[in-house]
């Protein structure tokens, strides 16, 4: 099953045709082609750019405001587009598909050059690290030489910690949003069974399925699961309770007696269905397993030893019913900025939807980074 890129303003750039981009493992790999897409207008001196990296299934679309008919949603229509917080009439507005994604750039489902087949498991494992060298190489090819701000939720948000790391002069002001410097024990946990799911799928076939059987029960499972981390337990409660599916006594074709009773069975087993036909089951396991990985310490070092070496501007949003990433996985960065004598600012938003309110409507979280955005230092030049 190939992955349809519907977008019509996606942009690609190629690079590393010498198979020379080294990667964190010490593989050497290429050639590596990213899938972009850019809104609003970049000035004359370039430094209205805002980078805005996705979460871990998503895209290039953040907006929709530039479609010729706007029949395709952005992901993040509520806080990016004309006039809104992350104003494109202002600023030049960048996203890019991750490296390993399956939305354009390359990945396990791109054409390895050597074979002419699709990588599948071929593909070299990847880190944070390598994601975001290879943001790097887009942003350097777009003639960018210092970013406005980075922003990112979830992945998104570790990426932008790691931008701090490896290139902390690009970026005058960085948004982090639902994110934690390393991923804790029982997500990890949650994605393994979730990757269990797909390697056990009889479809799998060890990665190389690409002109056969789609591993669709093994993916879908394993959305299922991730879903269910993504809620908070008063948000499933209010929106399902314990209702009975209506048609519950009728016979389902697929499960028999084990086919959804409850509302929220049903609910998961669509959402399993609805990723299944948009998404890449080996790019889940290599995304998934770099997010997993990814401890901003290095598993060594002291995170105010790390975020000593910061130099943008920081806002850390988190949410009171994240348990994914909680507040208090945040919290810990923001006191290592604050040990450091950073310039930090910290907003724990009231939201009883989990670790998905950062992609839903919340005036809230627009009013803070609208606010943050337009408190720049450059305001500053005006008094002097």
């Amino acid at each position: 099953m190939k992955r349809k890129i519907p977008y019509p303003n996606i942009k690609y750039y190629t690079f590393a045709k010498e198979k020379d981009f080294l990667l964190e493992s010490g593989e050497y790999f290429g050639p590596i082609t990213v899938a972009y897409e850019t809104f609003g207008t970049l000035n004359e001196n370039k430094d209205n750019a805002i980078f805005v990296i996705h979460a871990l299934t998503g895209d290039t679309h953040v907006t929709g405001d530039y479609d010729p008919d706007n029949t395709t949603p952005g992901w993040w229509d509520t806080l990016v587009g004309k006039n809104k917080a992350i104003d494109t009439e202002k600023y030049f507005i960048i996203c890019a598909n991750y490296f390993g994604g399956c939305m354009g750039t390359t990945s396990p489902s791109s054409i390895d050059p050597e074979t002419g087949k699709e990588y599948g498991l071929k593909f070299p494992m990847f880190t944070v690290t390598d994601m975001v060298k290879v943001q790097k190489e887009l942003i350097d090819y777009l003639g960018i030489k210092k970013l406005k701000c980075i922003i990112g939720g979830s992945l998104g948000g570790m990426l932008t910690l790691e931008w701090n790391v490896l290139y902390p002069d690009m970026m005058e002001n960085s948004i982090i949003i639902a994110a934690a410097h390393k991923t804790s024990p029982q997500i990890i946990a949650f994605y393994e069974v979730g990757r269990n799911a797909i390697l056990s799928d009889p479809n799998f076939n060890n990665g190389d399925y690409y002109n056969g059987n789609f591993p669709e029960r093994g993916l879908a499972i394993a959305r299922m699961v991730a879903h269910i981390t993504y809620l908070s337990k008063g948000a499933i409660e209010s929106k399902f309770g314990r209702d009975i599916k209506r048609d519950i006594l009728e016979t389902d074709q697929m499960y028999g007696i084990f086919g959804p009773m409850f509302q929220v069975e049903s609910y998961l087993r669509y959402q399993g269905r609805k990723f299944v036909s948009r998404f890449d089951a080996n790019s889940y396991l290599y995304l998934t397993k770099a997010m997993d990985m990814y401890d901003m310490t290095r598993g060594k070092n002291r995170l105010n030893d790390i975020v000593a070496k910061f130099k943008s501007r920081i806002l850390i949003v988190t949410f009171t019913s994240d348990w994914h990433f909680s507040p208090q996985e945040s919290w810990e960065i923001v006191k290592a900025l604050m040990n450091e004598d950073k310039e930090v600012t910290y907003v724990n938003i009231d939201s009883p939807y989990g670790h998905d309110a950062f992609l839903l409507k919340n005036e809230e979280l627009e009013k803070v980074i609208k606010s943050f955005l337009s408190n720049h230092k450059d305001n500053d030049k005006e008094e002097a």
